[in-house]
């Protein structure tokens, strides 16, 4: 009999005169780790398997860059999701609305996350996952300018686009960058430009791309972009305001309107 069988023989004998929390230390003792292991092993089938079941489509998915407020609540969000779930209809058996706050690309913020941030929106828009966007001004123009949104002339009535009429934002698409020129180091600075966003006369090829939000509708009740209304935070020469747009991979841009609706209700 080799010395494994051996000790295993004496293990079992000794085992037999043990009382069971005897048995149980005995146990716990040596063959804790193996057990730990399978514990969590039997966890995370179990958690998978009921975020499987229990998880739902997004209905309706929009992204708020730098929404921050000190006064803001998890319960905010919550009830506007839960609101635009009822107030479109959708089945909540079946979808949930998320609009998500948690994205800020702060200059004071830490390099890395805001740039990791910067690719999670990239890499969602062109997915189709957001169904809209909004942002203060810098950073909404910046994806104005790199041509991410629909015209609002494409998927907005005469008359939607007349009832949001004072409410537009314009960029000049004879501004918009060609990426096929190379990068110079004469390129001009946008922070340096003087663009009033909100008066299309002024441009030489306006587009309408965003619906300013900064006040009178439920995203500024909220207290969502407060912050906005320190007189530091100016982009171009204006006030900064808080806008939000249509991703061109929206294959659903009714949705964003019937969400404008909502907010302004």
């Amino acid at each position: 009999m080799s010395v494994a069988k051996e000790i295993r023989e004496e293990q079992k004998q000794a085992l037999k005169t043990m009382s069971t929390k005897k048995k149980l230390e005995y146990f716990w003792e040596y063959y804790k780790i193996h057990a730990i292991a399978v514990i969590v092993a039997i966890i995370v089938v179990i958690s998978t398997i009921h975020h499987y079941i229990t998880s739902k489509e997004y209905a309706f998915y929009a992204i708020l860059i730098n929404a921050v407020s000190d006064d803001l609540s998890y319960e905010t969000s919550e009830t506007m999701n839960r609101e635009f779930l009822e107030y479109a209809q959708f089945d909540p058996d079946e979808y949930e609305v998320y609009i998500d706050t948690s994205v800020t690309l702060f200059d004071s913020v830490d390099a890395q996350y805001v740039m990791a941030n910067q690719e999670k929106i990239v890499a969602m828009i062109q997915s189709g996952d957001v169904s809209a966007m909004a942002a203060d001004t810098e950073n909404f123009e910046l994806y104005a300018q790199a041509d991410f949104f629909y015209p609002l002339e494409s998927v907005m009535s005469e008359d939607e686009l007349a009832k949001y009429g004072p409410y537009l934002y314009y960029t000049d698409a004879a501004t918009f960058s060609d990426s096929d020129e190379p990068i110079t180091s004469e390129a001009v600075n946008p922070a340096e430009l003087t663009v009033n966003h909100r008066d299309p006369s002024t441009m030489e090829r306006p587009v309408a791309v965003g619906v300013i939000l900064t006040k009178d509708n439920k995203i500024a009740d909220a207290g969502y972009y407060a912050y906005l209304e320190d007189a530091q935070f100016n982009y171009q020469g204006y006030p900064s305001d808080v806008v939000l747009g249509i991703p061109l991979s929206n294959q659903e841009p009714d949705l964003v309107i019937r969400f404008l609706e909502y907010i302004f209700e």
